[in-house]
């Protein structure tokens, strides 16, 4: 199968997470529906990180993320460009 590197890359990701056994992370969503999140090894070391600097717990980490905006969608950039970076006036 011949895909670009990136979704080759993805695909790979995808399957080597299918293959892990899930940690399962309880949590309450904003409105307070109780919420479980399934996550591969790597996303739950990450996630145990951001809570241990914090000084709270993964649940309350994904708590307090879903009060996080989401980005939303801005022009076009011209490709080569970072996010988040200032073109030249």
């Amino acid at each position: 199968m011949e895909t670009p590197a990136a979704d080759a890359t993805f695909l790979r990701d995808l399957i080597k997470g299918s293959r892990q056994r899930p940690t399962h992370v309880g949590w309450a969503d904003r409105d307070g529906t109780p919420r479980m999140t399934a996550l591969t090894s790597p996303e739950s070391v990450r996630l145990n990180q951001i809570a241990h600097r914090l000084g709270v717990s993964p649940s309350e980490v994904l708590r307090l993320a879903a009060y996080v905006p989401i980005a939303k969608p801005g022009p076009a950039r011209a490709e080569g460009s970072e996010p988040g970076s200032v073109s030249p006036a």
